[in-house]
């Protein structure tokens, strides 16, 4: 059997491994635009504080998944899914532009979510949802601290990871103001009351934060950066808009299976292709939800890995879990909500 994995995250680097635990002739694929390895996202948010993050964040590196068997193709892009003939195209590798697959893993996580009223203003503002994001931010405010100063942040965004941004940052000794669009921060995940806490503990942390804010764009003068709000123009050294994800669907769209926010699947994980099956971020469940935490991706991963082994025959269900936000000193008191 052939698999091909799109990806290469918790999602399918975990789906990869078990498969290989559980069937030592299977082939199995995964195709990447990553080169740095597999890593772990959710240490991407403490990267400022910790200096030795760019190495410390891999899990392993892809040559070590060759030791395994797992065949990475790596700084990929695939551009097309052919269903009719099971193939996907890709581009980024000389020798080869098509592999076929038996069976093909959707699980190429989520995009930074940019506002439609930002796009105009991409160059303008940097985005946090992979490593060689870090990388980028890292070098830019390193150029700030070489000139004897202390870099000064726009959030944009005060969700789960514009707050463990404006967290980490202040902890590095930046100076932070954080815009958000909501009367309080991370509003889909914590009750009143901690939304509440969240703000003092912010603020304790010298964070300045501004709610019920519409920004209307972003502009570059004279080396710096100017928000553009209701209220006032300030200028920063840099602007990080952080408004959420977008689950990567494209592909799916073309190929023709159905989507919506994510693409939809059986709580099989199934598409409406019997030979394809999304994880993760990109997998709609048919209650509409999508699970794009640690836990229930590494549980759906080994749960698929075993399903198509034939070692599970009961639909997937979601584990408990709950996420908690790495914000310097603050403990939600109540369940995060989902």
């Amino acid at each position: 059997m052939k698999v091909l994995i799109i990806g290469s995250g918790i999602a399918g680097i975990t789906f990869a491994e078990k498969l290989r635990k559980l069937s030592a002739d299977t082939t199995i694929t995964i195709l990447t635009k990553e080169d740095e390895g597999f890593y772990s996202r959710p240490l991407l948010s403490l990267g400022f504080s910790d200096q030795d993050i760019e190495q410390s964040i891999i899990i392993k590196s892809f040559n070590e998944l060759l030791n395994d068997n797992i065949c990475v193709i790596s700084g990929v892009e695939v551009t097309r899914i052919n269903r009719n003939k099971q193939l996907v195209n890709i581009e980024g590798v000389d020798e080869i532009d098509s592999l076929q697959y038996d069976v093909l893993i959707l699980a190429m996580g989520s995009a930074a979510f940019i506002p439609p009223p930002f796009q105009p203003y991409r160059d303008n503002f940097f985005l946090f949802n992979s490593l060689a994001d870090l990388k980028q931010l890292r070098k830019f405010r390193q150029s700030i601290l070489e000139k004897n100063s202390q870099p000064h942040w726009a959030i944009i965004g005060g969700g789960l990871i514009g707050c463990e941004i404006a967290s980490d940052l202040a902890l590095a000794g930046d100076q932070v103001r954080v815009y958000h669009a909501m009367d309080r921060l991370m509003e889909r995940q914590l009750v009143e009351q901690d939304s509440t806490t969240l703000l003092k503990v912010l603020e304790a942390s010298e964070i300045d934060v501004l709610l019920n804010q519409t920004v209307k764009g972003f502009e570059k003068k004279d080396h710096k950066m100017w928000v553009m709000s209701d209220i006032n123009q300030t200028e920063y050294d840099g602007i990080i808009v952080s408004c959420g994800f977008k689950p990567r669907i494209e592909l799916a769209i073309h190929a023709g299976l159905d989507t919506n926010r994510g693409i939809k699947t059986k709580q099989t994980l199934q598409t409406n292709d019997e030979n394809i099956y999304a994880l993760g971020d990109v997998a709609e469940l048919p209650n509409g939800k999508l699970y794009a935490f640690i836990k229930p991706i590494r549980h759906q991963a080994l749960w698929l890995a075993n399903y198509l082994c034939k070692q599970e025959s009961e639909p997937w269900l979601p584990p408990t879990f709950n996420p908690s936000a790495k914000v310097n000193n603050f403990q939600a008191a109540h369940p995060y909500l989902f």
